[in-house]
């Protein structure tokens, strides 16, 4: 009854480790004056990431994405497909107004940023992503030696038009412990093959009998 019992367990878990694999769970970003995002469908093959950013705020509009990467990065970056054209990319973005790096808050450069303005600090409300909308960028460069989730955590979110007061705000990745995908998949294996060894171990015993 109990190597019955395990099975049942170690299968679901098992397809569990799978599914974490190919279902990233979302990052929640969330700055001053109530804005927040959701990064969410990213993923990384190779030296391409995708992503969507939806603008979970009840105002202001997203206006600029960095991206601040580990390591010194080649100027490599480009866009491959975006579903808001506004958005253009550069290489080597400083940091501005309240955003965070590597180097400190309000310091450093990111490896590159999207924008809709000349910088990560400006930008064009109208042009950006509004309340309730949502894009998805495919983005191909240097991100070897990262994981999806990584990079994900790795933006920092400019926030733009927040009203009543028209104020701008940075929002940075909400902290949060999310089970490695590896992790899962040793958890998941090790059980089932715990409930292998036992129904060999049954059908042994069987055959001797």
């Amino acid at each position: 009854m109990f190597r019955k019992t395990l099975f049942s367990i170690a299968a679901p878990l098992f397809l569990l480790s799978l599914s974490a694999v190919v279902k990233a769970d979302p990052v929640n970003f969330r700055g001053g004056f109530g804005a927040t995002a959701t990064v969410s469908n990213y993923t990384l093959s190779g030296n391409t990431f995708t992503f969507t950013i939806t603008n979970t705020s009840s105002s202001g509009s997203i206006t600029a994405l960095g991206f601040d990467l580990t390591g010194n990065r080649p100027d490599t970056y480009s866009i491959a497909s975006a579903t808001n054209s506004n958005f253009t990319i550069a290489q080597d973005v400083e940091a501005q107004g309240g955003a965070v790096t590597s180097a400190g808050v309000n310091a450093g450069v990111f490896d590159f940023a999207l924008l809709t303005g000349s910088n990560f600090g400006g930008g064009t409300v109208a042009q950006g992503i509004g309340p309730g909308g949502s894009a998805t960028f495919t983005i191909t460069g240097d991100f070897s030696g990262m994981t999806a989730e990584q990079i994900a955590r790795a933006i920092s979110v400019r926030f733009q038009g927040i009203q009543p007061g028209d104020q701008s705000t940075v929002g940075e990745p909400v902290p949060g412990t999310v089970p490695e995908p590896a992790t899962m998949i040793l958890l998941g294996t090790g059980l089932a093959g715990v409930a292998a060894r036992a129904r060999k171990r049954r059908a042994s015993r069987v055959e001797e009998a």
